[in-house]
């Protein structure tokens, strides 16, 4: 009888083992599950949940929109709103602090198999061991280049100083004895 009065007053009863078969028949929100989707296409339904992935543009553009709240409770909504929670902005804000997080400047064909932090880390350290080494041979070469000119100046020099002088080396006219 108490279970009777709760259900006139809105209240599910509380179901036992012993009443499954007709708490199956009193449920007010049941489904089953026949193996065919609700669209009555005959297809099985995808149970498999689809993972969200969001643009760098999106995250960026959201932690603007974040950052410009200012009433009490409004990021709040736009979470709701967007279906996120707060440790996915928290995520996103530290991504950003670190540079991870910047927007596309044009297609990105890439795709997920982009380099990973230490991949990255060492390509960087590569590029400014390259760099050093690179400003090393154009020092090098200008100083060869130098090099180049002043002997050019000086071999100039010992040519021309060939020419304006005599011999100093008179030629032998004695006989030998």
């Amino acid at each position: 009888m108490a279970d009777e009065a709760k259900e006139q007053q809105g209240e599910e009863p509380k179901v036992l083992v012993s009443d499954m078969p007709r708490a199956i028949y009193k449920a007010k929100n049941w489904h089953v599950d026949d193996g065919v989707a609700s669209d009555g296409s005959g297809r099985k339904p995808n149970h498999t949940p689809v993972r969200r992935v969001f643009t760098a543009e999106y995250k960026l553009a959201f932690l603007a929109e974040y950052d410009g709240c200012t009433e009490v409770g409004e990021k709040g909504a736009l979470l709701r709103r967007e279906g996120l929670y707060g440790s996915m902005v928290g995520d996103w804000k530290r991504q950003h602090r670190q540079g991870l997080l910047r927007a596309a400047v044009g297609r990105n064909d890439g795709g997920r198999g982009g380099p990973s932090l230490p991949e990255m880390n060492k390509l960087r350290n590569e590029n400014h061991r390259l760099r050093v080494k690179l400003a090393q041979a154009e020092a090098i070469i200008e100083v060869q280049g130098k090099v180049h000119a002043l002997l050019e100046e000086i071999s100039k020099g010992a040519h021309y100083e060939d020419l304006t002088t005599p011999s100093s080396t008179p030629a032998s006219t004695s006989s030998p004895p």
